[in-house]
């Protein structure tokens, strides 16, 4: 009989692992609270308790190449960067087309997790839930894949912000936040300069009176593309950069990126800075508007804020700002999960630790796994695939996670869910018995190989061997600039005529003769001018 595995949430890692169960003969049972697949991705107008919730405006900030599962390419007529609803079909996609969507029960709530009494033979584990009409039900799986999201639970620090229930306006989190309309012509602060902040208060800016974004540490600031319009990921996150900026030395690397980042918008000019380099590899934010607002003057950015009195508001540097309407706080999550257990948080502090990320060492058995608590500059979705993969053959008893030492294989504090993103891969994809084999690719198949090195780092590279091989990954890797151009070429140009090229070239190498002939003639009647 197949071993039975509770998969907790149908969104980009729920669907992710469901499949992987499948693959490795396990029998998948997924609870998901809400009405539909998709998780964070899943617009709704009103933001739900206990759950993800998103503006209607998002894009992602990952291209498509490099956020889809590894053998399952994104349609190539899909747009490079995807909004929420685009996103939202693809995923459907996936579940159709490998039957993932028979496996879920919809409105239904993990209540709890706990071991069973006879946990350190079996492994196994017992899930409470509640289904739509309120019915409790207990069952005992042999494995639990939790893939609840990290966005579910605000941090709403109103402490930190003396005087803040002065304010007789409205305060939100960016959780609760979902378009513009509300704050038409009103003044606005808002808090915090993640991804989410930098989104809100550009989309803002455009329909306030006026925009105040407050910062206490500041941020790098990039766009979505690079040179010649290219997607920033696909150029900058591949294998042979990676060993390039791994050889240089810290300090001289940090150079390299001020110098870089600053080439388009000086950020100590725009008041972006941060207040140290040493943040240059953390607090990098993806944003093309955010400064064109700031040069429009739509958009202020400010210091932290100090101190509330009434609709006043008093930043760290003494100014102060009046007739402030609203706050937006875009201050972070907290990424606990009430059904597991609390004997898996270890520590004074509560934190959660986990073994590369995925596991709780302080269980006897390894039949329990977290799946996509990681936060990377580079896409999630193949990170956590990649993690569903190696869980998964864990539960079926394929592998065995040796968890050893090194502070580089926990996280405990939100700060350590950061992770270098292609190491990362490559730690889980070993683990798995997928990672390339870039020597042994450069010379029996050169074409992919070279590819593979100094190409993205597409998901597609861990499907080319080992457990879990997909024979359409090379194809994929050879077509994935293909897929980019697609959604481009929507206006026929046509190519110069080899008859008008030779014409042009003959013309101006005609004139340059003729020039230099005129010039020679001249030259006797300067030496003469005297």
């Amino acid at each position: 009989m197949a071993k039975r595995v509770a998969v907790i949430g149908a969104g980009s890692s729920g669907l992710t692992s469901i499949k992987c169960c499948l693959d490795e003969g396990l029998e998948p049972v997924c609870f998901e609270s809400s009405d539909d697949i998709g998780g964070l991705w899943k617009f709704k107008e009103q933001p739900e308790a206990d759950r993800c919730s998103i503006y209607r405006s998002v894009i992602v900030n990952t291209s498509k190449e490099m956020m889809c599962y590894s053998d399952f390419p994104m349609p190539d007529h899909f747009p490079n960067f995807v909004n929420n609803s685009t996103i939202m079909q693809y995923f459907r996609l996936y579940a159709e087309h490998f039957s993932l969507l028979k496996h879920i029960h919809f409105q239904t709530t993990v209540r709890s997790v706990r071991q069973r009494p006879d946990f350190s033979n079996s492994g196994q584990w017992e899930v409470v839930t509640v289904d739509r009409d309120g019915r409790e039900e207990t069952h005992v799986f042999d494995g639990v894949l939790v893939c609840a999201g990290h966005f579910t639970q605000p941090i709403k620090p109103l402490s930190d912000f003396p005087g803040i229930d002065t304010l007789p306006g409205t305060i939100i989190h960016s959780w609760e936040y979902k378009n513009p309309d509300p704050y038409l012509g009103k003044r606005v602060v808002v808090v915090g300069i993640g991804n989410s902040g930098g989104d809100i208060a550009v989309e803002l800016s455009r329909a306030c009176e006026k925009t105040f974004l407050s910062t206490r540490k500041g941020a790098w600031v990039i766009g979505r593309v690079v040179d010649r319009g290219l997607p920033l990921d696909m150029i900058m996150m591949t294998r042979a950069r990676d060993l390039f900026y791994w050889l240089l030395p810290r300090a001289l690397l940090n150079l390299i990126w001020e110098r870089s980042l600053n080439q388009r918008h000086d950020h100590k000019l725009y008041g972006l800075q941060p207040d140290s380099f040493q943040t240059l590899f953390i607090r990098v934010v993806i944003n093309d508007d955010l400064p064109g607002r700031i040069l429009l003057g739509e958009l202020v950015m400010k210091p932290n804020v100090q101190r509330f009195q009434g609709s006043t508001v008093v930043f760290d540097d003494g100014t102060v700002e009046e007739k402030i309407d609203a706050v937006i706080l875009c201050t972070g999550y907290d990424y606990r999960f009430p059904f597991l257990p609390t004997s898996l948080s270890s520590g004074s502090d509560g934190d959660l630790k986990l073994y590369r990320r995925i596991f709780p060492p302080s269980l006897e058995r390894p039949t329990l796994a977290i799946l996509g608590l990681i936060q990377t500059k580079g896409p999630i979705m193949p990170a956590a695939e990649l993690q569903a993969r190696w869980a998964t053959r864990v539960i079926a008893g394929n592998e065995q996670p040796l968890v050893g030492g090194g502070k580089n294989n926990f996280i405990g504090e939100l700060a350590a869910l950061q992770v270098d993103h292609i190491p990362y891969l490559d730690a889980i994809a070993k683990e798995v018995g997928v990672c390339p084999n870039i020597a042994w690719l450069l010379l029996r198949d050169p074409a992919v190989g070279f590819r593979v090195f100094f190409g993205p780092c597409s998901p597609y590279q861990f499907r080319l061997n080992g457990p879990g091989h997909w024979s359409g990954a090379r194809q994929a890797i050879l077509t994935q600039w293909d897929r980019v151009a697609k959604p481009m070429k929507t206006r026929p140009i046509p190519e110069p005529s080899s008859f008008s090229l030779f014409f042009w070239l003959g013309l101006s190498g005609g004139a340059a003769v003729i020039f230099a002939l005129m010039a020679m003639r001249m030259i006797p009647l300067f030496l003469n001018s005297d």
